[in-house]
């Protein structure tokens, strides 16, 4: 890694483990506790040490806590019920409960969990393609029995390909773009990075995606990240430099891949937190410790799991 990126890694890393009690909601005192997104939190915390088993480095001792925590909440019957506080979002984060799962535990909670959802959520019908990817996605990691389509069927409709971005200028009257102006809306960054989550696995699988399809979906994703960073919108930013990587380049040796790297480490706290979503959101120095945790513990975590694709090196699949 470059001095940039083991910064990064190791601030943030260090930060999410000095504030696991945050994490955990049956923690006296948690500081998500009372905050609706606990669970999202964990599940995220999850996804980071699942990551962490394949990308390689030196990232075991330092996510040593977190995988304990884990360990510990997914054997409580009473944490996937804490998903039922959110509708919307409970058989998802259900799924995702079972897939995430750490090695070697006694798995009647996953077990249990999967078994709660309705049938008709495993299908596609209904659903938008980027909801049957995030079905398909955690349901093959669960061992969930399910019939959305196969990759192959859904690249084509992804967000990858579909969204188009702002025309960066009149090209009637050749006026200049606002250079405040982003390309895609804020759902459909998200919805445009976590496309490529899905599709590449975090960048260990191959998307689907060749000839023009991958080329636009890098420029894209290009013109995204270039926003991003002028504008200091640090937790996308860092999700588009993951998505750089699963579409075959070297984030560090494009220009905008590198700039977002630089533009985080400038955000990075001396603890090692980012302290927010981005520079406008950003949590005060002064916040009482559970509201600084609500604020930064995403983009901090999304930055360290930014860290661990970087270093995992490049699949042999990967193309130029």
């Amino acid at each position: 890694m470059t001095s940039s990126l083991d910064q990064l890694s190791a601030g943030t890393l260090d930060w999410l483990g000095a504030n696991l009690d945050h994490f955990d909601p049956f923690a006296a005192g948690a500081g998500t506790a009372t905050h609706q997104q606990a669970a999202k939190a964990v599940l995220e915390l999850a996804l980071l040490c699942h990551c962490s088993t394949w990308t390689g480095g030196p990232h075991g001792e330092r996510l040593g806590g977190a995988t304990a925590l884990l360990r510990k909440l997914w054997q409580r019957p009473e944490f996937p019920r804490l998903f039922d506080a959110h509708p919307p979002s409970a058989p998802t984060y259900g799924l995702a409960f079972a897939a995430l799962a750490p090695d070697g535990i006694d798995d009647s909670v996953c077990r249990a969990t999967l078994a709660r959802l309705a049938p008709d959520f495993l299908s596609p019908a209904g659903k938008s393609p980027l909801k049957r990817m995030e079905i398909r996605f955690y349901a093959d990691k669960a061992g969930a029995s399910h019939t959305i389509e196969p990759y192959a069927g859904l690249v084509g409709q992804s967000p990858l390909v579909t969204l188009t971005g702002a025309t960066p200028g009149d090209a009637a009257t050749g006026e200049a773009a606002d250079g405040d102006t982003a390309p895609l809306t804020d759902s459909e960054g998200y919805s445009l990075t976590h496309a490529a989550f899905f599709l590449g696995d975090y960048g260990r699988t191959p998307t689907g995606l060749d000839g023009d399809a991958l080329a636009h979906a890098r420029e894209l994703v290009r013109r995204m990240l270039d926003h991003c960073v002028g504008q200091d919108r640090w937790d996308l930013a860092a999700e588009l430099v993951i998505s750089q990587f699963i579409l075959g380049l070297d984030p560090l040796r494009t220009p905008s891949g590198a700039a977002a790297v630089e533009c985080l480490v400038r955000a990075q706290r001396s603890d090692g937190a980012i302290p927010g979503r981005s520079a406008a959101l950003m949590a005060s120095p002064s916040a009482p410790a559970g509201e600084f945790f609500r604020k930064a513990y995403h983009t901090t975590l999304v930055t360290a799991l930014m860290t661990l694709v970087l270093s995992s090196g490049r699949p042999s699949w990967h193309r130029d």
